[in-house]
């Protein structure tokens, strides 16, 4: 799988001077479009896009000091139809315009090329199960919030403590099924997993897909969220708050996908965690949508 993306990446590096067929560059990768940039996204810590970009304006910049090119001619050769566009994205990228690069030789930032390689550090093992499972609701109480890979992510923890132990106690009784009792749910928002991108946050529990509304009739501005019917990887993991259950995540994007026959599919990823002091042990589980790979 690391192989075919790998070689995914030496085909788009060839075309940075010209426009890029990503579905090209998903069938060299033996995935579709959706899930190359899903892994993508998840491997490398930013967009596709992103990613192109930098180095498209990586090699630009060079171009730029190197005095041998008009700007236009730089810009039309990276994909730009006008020196304005070229000049905002080379900005985006170096935090300074091409005109003025090449008049002060300015320092500029470089993006360099990627590669993906497992890297295996100590025994860990990861534990899990595949489970088939019917359509279900989440019913509870979301916010927006960004994306924190280190660390206590404030945000979410604010929200948590919104929540008051009536509500609580209530969507409890909810529960009838894995997994079960409180747990929270993210949902992508955009194929990014960078730092800081803005995902939709549940606290909530997973109840039948046919959950009456009257049973909700006493929970004051709770939300809920069907999730169709599918298949889903689940982890268990036990190890420090919260940076255990960071590290898990990471590690299911980055070693367990390349290294089984499963893709991420669209859905909310959950986990239900037992909260405890900050560094303290605690036991958690992970549920990942996924589907069989086709590569």
């Amino acid at each position: 799988m690391l192989e075919r993306l790998n070689q995914a990446l030496d085909h788009l590096e060839t075309r940075l001077d010209q426009e890029v067929d990503m579905a090209e560059v998903a069938r060299i990768a033996a995935v579709s479009e959706y899930h190359f940039r899903r892994l993508f996204s998840a491997l490398a810590g930013m967009p596709l896009p992103v990613y192109v970009r930098r180095r498209r304006m990586t090699l630009a910049g060079a171009e730029v000091l190197a005095g041998e090119l008009t700007l236009l001619d730089v810009a039309v050769r990276y994909g730009y139809g006008s020196g304005e566009a070229f000049a905002r994205a080379f900005k985006s990228v170096h935090g300074i315009g091409p005109g003025e690069a090449r008049r002060t030789g300015a320092v500029l930032t470089a993006q360099p090329r990627m590669s993906f390689r497992v890297v295996v550090e100590g025994a860990t093992s990861m534990r899990y199960r595949i489970v088939e499972k019917e359509s279900f609701r989440v019913v509870g109480r979301k916010a927006r919030i960004p994306l924190v890979h280190e660390g206590v992510n404030a945000a979410a923890a604010a929200h948590l403590e919104s929540l008051d132990e009536q509500v609580i106690v209530r969507m409890k009784e909810l529960v009838h099924q894995e997994p079960e009792g409180i747990l929270s749910a993210v949902v992508h928002l955009t194929d990014s997993r960078e730092e800081g991108a803005e995902v939709d946050y549940w606290i909530g529990v997973v109840t039948g897909p046919g959950a009456a509304a009257e049973d909700l009739d006493d929970l004051d501005d709770l939300d809920d969220l069907d999730v169709p019917a599918g298949t889903w990887a689940v982890f268990d993991n036990h190890g420090p708050y919260p940076s255990a259950v960071q590290e898990l995540w990471r590690d299911v994007f980055t070693q367990w996908f390349p290294s089984n026959p499963y893709a991420s599919r669209p859905g909310p990823e959950l986990l239900r965690t037992r909260l405890v002091e900050i560094g303290a042990e605690t036991d958690s589980q992970l549920w990942i949508p996924v589907e069989r790979s086709s590569g």
